[in-house]
């Protein structure tokens, strides 16, 4: 994913908390009625009790824990569900459980977590980068383009919108792709990041996002046709960045075709 997953942290506090304030409020306006226009002396006020915890909720939560630690996922997910169980209505366990089965390359469960949790909050920006990712990975590309629209439209990201452009070529897209990669080329920001590709040496490498949009916008122009334009956009990348292999190969690719 380009923009990473922030895991939800799972908190003791606020997980299912057994707190006795309605209890409470009922006494204290008990006590505070008057009886027959009599004067009554109002005792002190309690001290407000510390909430506590379920203790299932505690148990599963260090059962979680402790399984993480020791890199035991199936008990870590047993222990999510059940923790779910009891708290159907938090997002954070739900979410939680759904960024288990990415990383743990189960992507069509991660799906459809990721559907429920976007049931809930449409405009999530987590949940919608997990159903993204999670669609990219089982292949159903226009579906995760989806997600990845609506995470930008939300959130202005440029990698997303990287992303975006990547995609939509893929899709044979071109015209929106090509729209995008024009956007990017002149996102300021854009400047900033790096994306890893391979060197000449076949050596992983940072470099520069521009020229990895400038390296698809080349091949967007020869999938329409105008292969002089995609030649000198490769042959530019290649002046600014000699060893860098996308522009490389695809120059030499091109001038194996004819026309």
């Amino acid at each position: 994913m380009m923009r990473l997953i922030k895991i939800a942290m799972l908190s003791l506090i606020g997980l299912a908390m057994v707190v006795e304030t309605s209890a409470q409020k009922k006494k204290q306006t008990k006590e505070a009625v008057p009886v027959k226009e009599e004067v009554v002396t109002q005792p002190p006020p309690e001290e407000p009790k510390t909430p506590t915890i379920d203790p299932m909720v505690r148990h599963y939560y260090k059962k979680y824990a402790l399984a993480s630690r020791w890199n035991d996922a199936q008990v870590a997910k047993d222990a999510l569900y059940d923790l779910i169980a009891i708290n159907p209505e938090t997002d954070s366990l739900i979410f939680n459980l759904g960024y288990f089965y990415y990383e743990n390359r189960q992507f069509a469960s991660a799906t459809l977590v990721s559907q429920e949790l976007l049931a809930r909050n449409p405009k999530n920006l987590d949940y919608l980068e997990l159903s993204a990712a999670s669609f990219e990975a089982l292949g159903i590309l226009d579906r995760s383009l989806q997600n990845y629209e609506s995470l930008y439209l939300l959130s202005n990201s440029t990698l997303t919108l990287y992303k975006i452009a990547f995609m939509q070529f893929d899709l044979k897209r071109y015209e929106e792709a090509l729209t995008n990669v024009n956007i990017l080329l002149g996102k300021p920001d854009a400047a900033t990041y790096e994306i890893g590709f391979n060197d000449k040496d076949n050596n992983q490498k940072d470099f520069p996002m521009e020229l990895a949009v400038l390296n698809l916008k080349g091949l967007i122009l020869q999938e329409k046709g105008d292969k002089a334009a995609a030649k000198q956009i490769f042959q530019d990348i290649i002046k600014k960045a000699p060893d860098f292999k996308p522009a490389i190969t695809n120059l030499a690719e091109l001038n194996k075709t004819k026309g």
